[in-house]
Parts: C-alpha cells; structure tokens; sequence
C-alpha cells in the first residue's frame, strides 16, 4: 500500500494502492505513517502510484464509521499530517492527476506541492455531507486564507492546476515534479533543513528573528560548507 525507496539524498514514498486511486485505509495511514517515521535523507518526494495523487479517506472505511470511531480516524489522519509537517527534512508532494479530500489534505502537508497540468483538487467532502478532517480547516487557510479556503471547501469545486497555483494551493505546476524534489536535494542539506524550522517558527516576530540571526550564525561557523564565495 506505501512504497519507499532512497535515490542519493530523496527518499520517494508512494501511495501504491492504484485501483482505489490510491485512498488510505487506517492500515495505509499506518504504513505512510512509519515511512515518514523511518526517513532520514533531507528530501522526501511523496506521489501517488497511477493516475492519481490520492483519492482521500477510503469510502469502505468511512462508511463503516460511527460517532466514536469517526473521531477516532480523524485524529489518525492528522497525526499522520502533523508527521508529514514536522519532518527534519523538505517534503515535496508531487501530484499527477486527482487529489481529493484527504488527499489534499496530506499535500497542504508537505512543504511544496507541485502539480503537473493534468492535476486537479478538490475538498469534495461537502458533497457528502462531510468535510475534510484531517487538518484541512486549519492547513488551508493558512496556506491561501480564509475566503479562498471557504470558497474552495465550501463548493467542492474542482481546481485545475492552473487554478490551484493561481489560488495558492499549488507552488508549482510542472510536467516533472520529481524534478523539483531532486533541485532541493541538490542544496545543502544543512541549509534546507534550517529554513524549513525557520518558516515555520510560529514564535513572535522578536523571537524569530532572534533565532534566524543564531541560526545563521551556525551555518556561517561551519568549516565545510559552500560559501565561502571563491569565486
């Protein structure tokens, strides 16, 4: 259900489950859980296996959900984001075709989510007389604020890529998106993970900048790195 393999400093992790546009049983969330878990390289290109990122929650599961277990397997898909979201690393998904739901959810995630022209996504829960719990009311606005995320949640509509990246919901569109995860890797590890904890420093202001001025001062001290400026 979730593949990994190492490719020199990108760790790729698959949602491999095609015929079911890849959705995530508790099982599956479970194995993309432990991937994450398990990773150490300073890159992690996440994508879906087929034509699809990832269709969200499995309906068989969700069908089967009452009051107590419902909350139950919300709180399992977002302790699985918040892994996703607080990796020592950069974490691009990649996404060749539908993201809905869920699976939108764990690409507000990632650090970067690049979409290929054939993508679309969707919080297509409303339609069902749900909505997207596994972080998306509170990663979505943050990421393109409130009234796009309204508009996008409570519609349903389907975005193109072009109309995710216009919105903010995707950083790029590109016919490679692995690409892009080996263009960070090609950074200095170092140097990747230290702006990635400082983005996403939620401190006050005073306090960020405080610890950007130390955290630049350690990579200046370091005796092996690229800048140096010789040329």
């Amino acid at each position: 259900m979730i593949d990994t393999s190492v490719d020199g400093s990108v760790r790729v992790v698959t949602l491999d489950r095609p015929a079911a546009k890849n959705a995530l049983t508790p099982a599956g969330l479970d194995a993309l859980e432990a991937a994450f878990e398990d990773a150490t390289e300073p890159v992690v290109y996440l994508h879906g296996a087929g034509r699809a990122f990832c269709a969200g929650a499995d309906l068989d599961t969700v069908a089967s959900l009452d009051r107590e277990s419902a909350v139950d397997f919300a709180e399992h898909g977002q302790r699985v984001a918040r892994t996703i979201e607080q990796y020592d690393g950069a974490v691009v998904a990649g996404i060749d075709g539908p993201a809905r739901g869920g699976g939108v959810e764990l690409a507000l995630a990632c650090d970067l989510r690049v979409g290929t022209p054939e993508a679309t996504l969707a919080e297509s829960g409303v339609s069902l007389g749900l909505f997207g719990a596994w972080g998306g009311t509170a990663r979505l606005p943050a990421i393109v604020g409130e009234s796009i995320a309204l508009d996008i949640a409570l519609s349903g509509r389907v975005l193109s890529a072009q109309d995710a990246l216009d919105a903010g919901v995707l950083s790029r569109v590109s016919a490679e998106p692995r690409a892009v995860a080996d263009e960070l890797a090609a950074n200095d590890e170092t140097a990747l993970r230290t702006i990635k904890h400082r983005v996403r420093d939620t401190a006050p202001q005073a306090e960020q900048e405080t610890r950007e001025a130390a955290a630049f001062g350690e990579l200046i001290e370091r005796p092996d790195v690229p800048h140096r400026f010789d040329e």
